[in-house]
């Protein structure tokens, strides 16, 4: 009887097949992964579990060769794949390609034999598609040389070229004739997407790539080969820094020890989830080591992650010191592929107990003996990823340690709504810190009104001036956030009163003066600047509102000449190196001020820092969207807690136009509970998170594709009927706040209802009813973070 098996594949279609195990290969268990042939090609899949038998008339192939000898990915693993999946609503395959590192899903192999045999001549090296011709006694004779180590796998020299990754090396303007166009698109595709690999920017612009990036790597503009990102975080100088406190170790606070107590028991009872609700520069970092030590103690693995790249660095510097004799793994999705590889494949077979320290991606790795999984900023939409697939970092984690019976540790000075809902509902422990640490205190926080300000070149009032004057004459450092980066959000054209839009996008576009560019910040399409306006053609253009860029030259008109300034977005952080050297020199005072984006809102500890500015509080309170509040409540409290953290208290001065608004009352004091009860009200009311499972059906279709409307009408109507029939709420499909995007037509339906079984029954049959797949696009998103 043939020994059949499920292989899912690792790239498209993502679907899982039945193969036969030939006779020569070794037993298989779930999570190996194997050669297959999939049409006329060889792709890389792996084993989920055994298969039932295949139906008559069908005939089944067999599997080529395993990709290692001893599985990596264990029957966990697989489950949590599994599960995700279902979720979701997409093939196990689609999980696992997100999951594995480029390295561990391609087929793109050759193997290398050490010896040839006596017997047979068998080749120095094969490929898969040799490995094919050959005949059973071949390969029973080469899988002995397997099973030995004597036959080895290594990812084609070509493809592991393309895996080097392109970054800049200098910022603009660049150094680039006008019209070297290709080099000029280049390094505006990098500047606007961070470092990107070879093989993605061939994907991306086209085959001339390699060419352009070894002439401008030539002239010193761009690197070609690892990224450094891990430079920041000292894995090479050892260096230590505090996030959230400004000791890595001291005497805890009564209120600590509290904490730490209500963990350890937590622990001793089998985990759980436990949130750790601790006011800004309370120490909280300090708590997670202390937990890790212990369950480092008891020979269980522990992971520690924060939501960006820049925290997780700060992060891991706090663990390497904590921990100097420790084998800590760091892993984020900057490194190379060939690194996070080897990172993956060393927790895959290490035997110790590991601690890793990461973004939401750790979460992927195949740590052993799992004890506790630690999400810092637990509140951040970082740990949300929305593009390619819609998950929460959060919702891999809880399974992981349910799973493990291991400790969730969420931590936040602002937790999530729902979060803290189901710890006030006792669904989840909760350790609360009220106090500093230290002799610091929270700062106080003032409202300013500027709803008479009109003047984008005046965006701060007189008395916010006045403060910030003073306190750089003083000595003291200034940070000033504007979350909203560029010069210039509209370019107005003073002859047609037309603004200048992204074709593709139907949103303004926004002007970066040192750029000298216009730049759609959705798909990236920009336009140098001077340019002449494509309805009059006209080139009298006005820029209008504020962001960063602009900002910055504000304030550095108003302080005394030789302040330095620094800006931290999005924009003057393109270069990995440059965000560690901007934190660098404002940490070590050799700037006065620093104005950003809400990059300098977390866990950032500057101790000579007096007085936070918000140039405009009221951005993001009124999009629409239900989080809207919760959203900017967070913000401003976060950066909030940036000032007073040294020896001088802090001052914080909010600017907004709307200075009636409920939430200020809130933010002024700091007061979570306050505004939890006001929120978990509003939201009963209207029967929002987490009163109801809410998703959203995302449809999109070509602007040009004429049968779209109608394809969405039937979709609509689908879920409509459907969702009635099960006591569902659906609204739509109506067309998305941004109803244009990269040339496609956005609508949305949303659900809300009490299961989400439901939510993904109607969605499947969306999907069975969609009559034009190619076209018509459908994306199920739960619990969604935005509804633009």
């Amino acid at each position: 009887m043939a020994d059949l098996w499920q292989v899912t594949l690792v790239s498209p279609p993502y679907q899982a097949w039945t193969y036969e195990r030939p006779s020569y290969f070794p037993d298989l268990s779930p999570g190996q992964r194997v050669i297959i042939p999939f049409g006329k090609s060889h792709r890389a899949g792996v084993v989920i579990g055994p298969a039932e038998a295949a139906p008559e008339g069908v005939e089944i192939k067999s599997m080529i060769w395993p990709l290692e000898r001893s599985v990596i990915l264990s029957e966990d693993y697989v489950d949590m794949a599994v599960n995700l999946a279902s979720r979701q609503m997409v093939n196990v395959g689609r999980i696992l390609e997100i999951a594995l590192p480029r390295g561990l899903r391609t087929a793109a192999v050759t193997f290398r034999v050490d010896k040839h045999m006596s017997a047979r001549k068998l080749p120095a090296s094969v490929r898969p598609s040799a490995l094919v011709k050959y005949d059973d006694e071949d390969k029973a004779a080469l899988m002995e040389l397997w099973l030995a180590g004597r036959m080895r796998v290594r990812v084609n020299a070509k493809k592991e070229a393309e895996e080097r990754f392109v970054s800049l090396e200098s910022d603009p303007p660049w150094a680039v004739r006008p019209n070297a166009k290709r080099q000029l698109r280049l390094l505006n595709h990098l500047l606007e997407n961070g470092p990107q690999s070879l093989y993605g920017l061939k994907y991306a612009l086209g085959d001339w790539v390699s060419d352009t990036a070894a002439k401008l790597e030539e002239a010193g503009i761009v690197r070609i080969g690892e990224l450094t990102a891990d430079s920041m975080a000292g894995v090479d100088e050892g260096k230590s820094v505090c996030v959230e406190s400004e000791q890595c170790a001291f005497a805890l606070t009564d209120e600590q020890q509290v904490a730490l107590d209500e963990m350890t028991t937590a622990m001793q009872n089998g985990g759980g989830a436990h949130l750790v609700h601790g006011v800004t520069g309370s120490g909280k970092t300090v708590l997670y080591l202390e937990m890790a030590q212990r369950y480092l103690e008891v020979g269980k693995s522990v992971m520690l992650l924060a939501p960006e790249v820049a925290l997780a660095c700060q992060l891991y510097r706090n663990v390497a010191a904590r921990f100097p004799g420790v084998q800590t793994y760091f892993y984020h999705g900057y490194q190379s592929p060939k690194k996070r590889q080897a990172t993956f494949q060393a927790l895959a077979r290490g035997t110790e107990p590991a601690l890793v320290v990461g973004t939401r991606s750790s979460l992927f790795l195949p740590v052993h003996d799992l004890g506790m999984i630690v999400l810092d900023e637990e509140h951040d939409e970082s740990y949300k990823q929305e593009e390619r697939l819609a998950y929460h970092a959060k919702e891999v984690a809880w399974f992981r340690t349910a799973r493990s019976h291991a400790l969730l540790l969420l931590g936040s000075a602002t937790p999530d709504v729902k979060t803290f809902n189901a710890a006030s509902q006792g669904l989840i422990t909760v350790s609360t810190i009220k106090e500093r640490v230290g002799d610091t205190v929270l700062p106080e926080v003032e409202l300013v009104d500027i709803s008479s300000l009109k003047d984008p070149d005046k965006p701060l009032a007189g008395s916010t001036v006045e403060a910030i004057t003073a306190a750089v004459e003083a000595g003291e450092q200034v940070i000033v956030m504007l979350n909203r980066r560029g010069y210039a959000p509209i370019m107005y054209c003073l002859d047609c009163t037309e603004t200048v839009r992204c074709p593709d996008c139907e949103v303004g576009m926004t002007y970066h003066k040192g750029r000298e560019r216009l730049v759609c910040h959705y798909c990236g399409l920009s336009y140098s600047y001077p340019l002449t306006c494509k309805k009059c053609g006209g080139a009298n253009f006005l820029p209008m509102g504020g962001g960063t860029e602009r900002l910055e030259e504000v304030v550095q008109k108003i302080l005394p000449e030789g302040t330095t300034v620094l800006r931290l977005d999005r924009d003057a952080t393109r270069r990995q190196e440059r965000l560690e050297e901007i934190l660098g020199a404002f940490g070590r005072g050799e700037a006065q001020v620093l104005v950003g984006t809400q990059m300098i809102s977390k866990g950032h500890h500057f101790p000579g820092v007096t007085l936070v500015v918000v140039a405009d509080g009221d951005l993001g309170l009124n999009l629409p969207d239900y989080r809207s509040t919760e959203r900017t409540f967070q913000l401003l409290v976060q950066v909030a807690g940036r000032a007073g953290r040294g020896e001088n208290p802090g001052r914080v001065l909010i600017q907004t136009r709307n200075p009636s608004h409920p939430i200020w009352s809130e933010i002024l004091t700091a007061d979570y509970s306050g505004f939890q009860k006001r929120e978990i009200g509003r939201r009963q009311m209207f029967n929002y998170p987490p009163f109801s499972k809410m998703a959203l059906v995302r449809l999109s279709y070509p602007v040009k594709y004429d049968e779209g409307k109608d394809a969405v009408g039937l979709i609509g109507q689908i879920l409509r009927d459907e969702g009635k029939k099960m006591g569902m709420s659906v609204l739509g499909p109506a067309p998305a706040p941004l109803s244009v995007l990269r040339a496609r037509k956005r609508f949305n339906c949303l659900i809300k209802a009490d299961d989400w079984a439901k939510v993904r029954t109607v969605f499947s049959q969306a999907v069975r009813a969609n009559p034009n797949p190619n076209m018509v696009r459908l994306v199920l998103d739960l619990d969604p973070l935005s509804t633009l």
